[in-house]
């Protein structure tokens, strides 16, 4: 038997020889051919258009995750050089000179009041006052036949405090420095890394992040800033929520910052300390 082309029309005419063509059965055969024609093109076309909707899909995501993730760091970059501006602003601060060390004199010699003389009327002195002139004296006393008991110490302590000659008086020792193991620094010289850098970080956050259902049923998006504390040893404590878009990306954002590894701790002269640090967390649905 001769094979048939099941495509061409002719096969059906060699079923129906002889037969009553005007039988409707003839002419649905007769349009077969067409029909599975027309269906493969339309299914070829159909596939098609959604295997080029899927590639656009995709690449359509991937394009909107970089240029999240640009935005994302753009946005560190400038926390980044705020911070650095902050440091070198606290660095030019002007330095306070030492005070010059002062002289003191720990005593004084008691010095004799002056008593200036005062001119009056012969009548208003008094006799016993007045100078008697050397011809009226009655006794003539030799010098130094008397003896008087004279100032035993003329030195004497200047109201028992130090008095300053010159300069002033010596500046009060430095008080000892608070303990510091516990303040939280906004800028350090060395400031907190998330292991891998600004990348891994970001990285990081998109894959840990699950979106509230509640938000995606409402259409509810945004960047959620998050500010917490890098520990000496690297942990993260102290997380809270600085900007707000919706109570539940806020807490799924807090949730994932708090779940983050530890991180490289910052360091003020030398020493690990306590630093506060901020992120963004993005939340974007997709179309």
């Amino acid at each position: 038997m001769a094979k048939i082309d099941l495509y061409d029309p002719k096969w059906v005419d060699l079923v129906f020889a002889e037969k009553n063509k005007t039988y409707g059965a003839y002419q649905l055969r007769k349009g077969t051919s067409s029909r599975n024609i027309k269906a493969l093109l339309i299914l070829l076309v159909t596939a098609a258009l959604v295997g080029g909707y899927l590639t656009w899909k995709i690449q359509a995501d991937n394009a909107e995750k970089e240029r999240l993730a640009r935005m994302e760091a753009i946005e560190l970059s400038k926390l980044k050089e705020q911070q650095k501006k902050e440091r070198e602003k606290a660095k030019e601060l002007p330095k306070i000179p030492p005070k010059p060390e002062q002289k003191v004199v720990e005593q004084v010699r008691e010095t004799q009041k002056f008593t200036a003389p005062v001119i009056k009327k012969d009548n208003l002195v008094k006799e016993e006052n007045q100078l008697k002139q050397q011809d009226k004296l009655d006794e003539k006393v030799a010098v130094g036949t008397e003896n008087k008991e004279g100032t035993k110490d003329r030195q004497v302590e200047a109201a028992k405090s130090n008095i300053v000659v010159g300069e002033a008086a010596p500046p009060p020792p430095p008080a000892p420095k608070a303990e510091v193991s516990n303040k939280v620094f906004d800028v350090v010289e060395v400031p907190p890394s998330f292991p891998g850098g600004q990348g891994a970080l970001l990285s990081w956050l998109q894959s840990h992040v699950k979106y509230p259902p509640i938000a995606q049923e409402n259409g509810v998006q945004g960047r959620v800033v998050v500010q917490f504390v890098v520990e000496k040893d690297g942990s993260v404590s102290g997380v809270q929520v600085v900007r707000s878009v919706d109570p539940s990306l806020d807490r799924e954002a807090a949730r994932v910052v708090s779940s983050m590894p530890k991180w490289t701790p910052g360091k003020q002269n030398g020493s690990a300390v306590r630093v506060k640090y901020t992120v963004p967390v993005t939340f974007k649905l997709q179309n």
